[in-house]
């Protein structure tokens, strides 16, 4: 079955079409990215396995545009890997937030669609973008079935002492105010991943993903189902990122509106934008430039280190706590995958619950899967490499076949 993956942002689209002859057995054919949809100058970027990446400037004034841009270079003759538009049995969608109403991928028809419009307002980046791929679709390959996989939906087993928040019980039956927590998809599959390449059966360990890149999440999932995770109401709560504050107090929000005169749009611009990586270190919210800025002893990039291995130790330990025991620690997502320094931080720290680092296992590794701890270590440690697009293609397979 050919599917084509689509995960829509408000002026990008990343795109993947993989060939599933099995949820396990599957081809990559080619993948890419629409960017700067409605500016001056759009691009495509567009690779082939086993060919050299093709760039295209062209301007691109929308997402339906920029979809046919996409649909018309898989079925060129000299650039694609289709022969017709009807070669693709289906599309798959990333979609932020489901809110409580999805629970699992679904099957796109008019109720699905209703739904996600009732939760834009739970993700107004995300899911209006979200739904413009859908709607792009039904125009352009108006029989082709589509599937909705939604962010939240991993997390929706977590216990409702886990996701209510200690306000008036009635902003919950008013605003579905609780937490959903994000990045499911990705704490799902690496779960079970790691657990796979450990010898673990993913269905009965205690497991804790870290999710580490611009947005980190961490996700604490035992025998198979999310119980807890670091991300809120939206993805701003949980540890440091890149550009976001994560925990804080809230009384902080009161306070700084009063003392810089801001507005709604002013806080949350200054705590989802202006925050995290970029408002410690000042310079850079990339962890590439902080390390190099700490490695020739810039003392702010050292505190967002240290901020960043604290917070997740902290997650790690509570999460631990909360399950009664952990059998695997998981390292993924850009800072995850990538940065020795970051696994090392943290996995030299938990020799207490009987975790022994494997530090030249974790030595130079970068977008590999590989066991970093020892053999003789009673709890596991691995980075794996994520893979959404894949899990949003297996679920639309397994949808589509029923």
């Amino acid at each position: 079955m050919v599917i084509l993956v689509l995960n829509c942002g408000s002026s990008s689209i990343k795109y993947q079409v993989l060939d599933m002859k099995t949820t396990s057995d599957y081809n990559l054919l080619a993948k890419g990215i629409v960017e700067r949809i409605g500016l001056e100058t759009g691009v495509l970027s567009h690779k082939v396995s086993g060919r050299d990446k093709y760039e295209l400037e062209t301007p691109i004034p929308n997402h339906t545009e920029g979809i046919k841009k996409v649909l018309d270079i898989l079925i060129n003759k000299e650039l694609g890997v289709l022969n017709s538009l009807s070669d693709i049995e289906a599309v798959g969608h990333r979609v932020a937030h489901g809110g409580e109403f999805f629970k699992s991928s679904s099957l796109v028809d008019e109720s699905v669609i209703k739904g996600i419009e009732k939760l834009c307002e739970l993700a107004p980046l995300h899911n209006p973008a979200n739904l413009l791929g859908i709607f792009a679709i039904q125009t352009l390959m108006p029989q082709t079935p589509q599937v909705a996989v939604f962010d939240t939906s991993f997390h929706q087993t977590m216990p409702n002492f886990a996701f209510m928040y200690a306000l008036p019980y009635e902003y919950y039956t008013k605003y579905k105010i609780r937490r959903y927590g994000f990045h499911g998809t990705s704490h799902k599959f690496v779960g079970k991943k790691a657990c796979d390449l450990a010898g673990l059966d993913f269905e009965n360990s205690k497991v804790i993903t870290c999710h580490l890149g611009n947005g980190s999440s961490i996700t604490a999932i035992k025998n198979g189902k999310s119980v807890d995770t670091s991300m809120g109401f939206t993805p701003l709560e949980g540890i440091i990122m890149g550009t976001r504050s994560g925990d804080i107090d809230a009384g902080i929000v009161t306070f700084i509106q009063e003392k810089e005169g801001l507005d709604a749009a002013g806080i949350n611009s200054l705590l989802n934008k202006k925050s995290g990586f970029i408002g410690v270190f000042g310079e850079s919210s990339d962890a590439r430039d902080i390390e190099k800025a700490a490695a020739n002893n810039n003392e702010r990039a050292k505190l967002v280190l240290d901020m960043l291995n604290y917070r997740v130790l902290k997650y790690i330990g509570a999460y631990t706590a909360a399950m009664g025991g952990v059998d695997m620690i998981v390292f993924t997502g850009g800072i995850g995958e990538n940065d020795p320094h970051i696994r090392e931080m943290v996995g030299s720290h938990l020799g207490y619950m009987g975790m022994n680092f494997d530090y030249q296992a974790n030595k130079g590794v970068r977008g590999k899967d590989v066991i970093l701890s020892t053999p003789d270590s009673k709890v596991k440690m691995a980075t794996v490499t994520t893979n959404e697009e894949l899990v949003i293609a297996q679920d639309t397979m397994l949808i589509l076949a029923k």
